[in-house]
């Protein structure tokens, strides 16, 4: 079996003890083929937590320091993280983000389910944020549908995004997916900047939907920074 199957066997059951993660709308994702999930990022453990709700396997993108740990500490980290689907790229300077975009568009390539994040980074106030127009590079170079999902509660149960999940009352999870979207009357306009848009957009605003976060018209990068 493969490391990810272990995985699931061993901490799913677990997590549903634990979590108690509520699953709306899993039956959206198709069964087969590749397909692009992208949805809000409040805390850690989404990466964690939606790997081990989906009945297929989700690769993504994570930092290369979190599997370079050389003690028993790092080797466990790094066989857990790349079990659950994580891909390690090293993704500071100015070439990390064409190789995130490439790493997603291979996934895709072999029918594989991909995951992102189009915020870019954890939402600094639990606010939903502007995308990035990488998530329509993606669809548009791939044709994959893209399924939009939220997440609501994890950063309850995780606040700040460190230290170990907070259980109790009023810390109820929930992973809502939407229907998946097409945008297959774009193909061959992964250049237009206006369609990469209007597609970023358009999927943001279905998580928005699914969410019901309030929406900040800034990457939240920059909100960070202020």
């Amino acid at each position: 079996m493969s490391r990810f199957v272990v995985l699931k066997v061993l901490l799913g059951p677990l997590l549903k003890l634990l979590l108690r993660p509520r699953v709306e709308g899993l039956e959206r994702i198709p069964a087969s083929g590749p397909v692009i999930l992208a949805g809000n990022h409040l805390t850690f453990i989404d990466s964690v937590i939606l790997p081990l709700v989906c009945e297929r396997q989700v690769f993504f993108i994570g930092k290369d320091e979190y599997v370079k740990g050389r003690s028993l500490k790092g080797r466990l980290m790094a066989w857990f993280f790349t079990a659950v689907g994580m891909i390690p790229v090293d993704r500071d300077g100015g070439r990390g983000g064409v190789a995130a975009l490439m790493t997603g568009r291979r996934v895709l390539e072999r029918g594989d389910m991909f995951g992102i994040y189009p915020e870019g980074t954890r939402s600094p106030d639990g606010r939903l944020y502007r995308g990035r127009t990488g998530i329509a590079r993606l669809t548009l170079m791939t044709g994959a549908p893209v399924v939009p999902f939220a997440m609501i509660g994890t950063d309850r149960v995780q606040p700040g995004g460190r230290g170990l999940p907070k259980l109790g009352a009023g810390r109820r999870i929930t992973v809502r997916f939407g229907d998946p979207l097409d945008f297959s009357r774009y193909e061959g306009m992964d250049r237009d900047r206006y369609v990469l848009r209007a597609v970023t957009d358009e999927v943001m605003t279905d998580v928005m939907r699914l969410s019901g976060q309030e929406y900040v018209d800034m990457y939240a990068t920059k909100a960070r920074a202020a």
